[in-house]
């Protein structure tokens, strides 16, 4: 190889090296879950605390469950497009507790509406059902 062809490959690899990782994420799922996740990381337990207390509820740990619960969901899923998606999911996650009854002692305004609005997330629009709670 001669010494100029020897010189510019050098200076490829050199400005390779410098540029570092340039890839560009490809993965439609994997850019959405990084949208979604960002958008989970604006909320707090204190904004939730503040939120509950406007709603008449003393958050606990039961409640926190679902609200991870919801949260974990959207990450993964994203927005719910219709609320019985969710309330069907509810009520399987926490079949053990006593599933829709025990979920709606804990959130009295509906576990799906008032859930999603403790945990910070969008309320589909079909939850105006009163099986859902009211999404206001």
């Amino acid at each position: 190889m001669s010494s100029e062809n020897e010189q510019i490959r050098r200076g490829f690899e050199e400005a390779y090296r410098e540029a570092g990782d340039v890839s560009v994420e490809t993965d439609i799922d994997a850019q959405q879950r990084s949208r979604r996740q960002r958008e989970l990381d604006t909320w707090n337990l204190d904004k939730a605390r503040a939120t509950a207390a406007e709603e008449g509820i003393e958050l606990n740990n039961a409640h926190l469950q679902v609200i991870h619960c919801l949260r974990n969901h959207y990450l993964e899923h994203g927005l719910a497009e219709h609320g019985r998606e969710l309330g069907d999911m509810l009520d399987e996650r926490f079949a053990n507790a006593g599933g829709r009854k025990y979920l709606r002692r804990l959130f009295p305004e509906g576990p799906v509406a008032q859930g999603l609005k403790l945990a910070g997330l969008p309320v589909p629009g079909d939850t105006e059902d009163a099986g859902f709670g009211t999404a206001r």
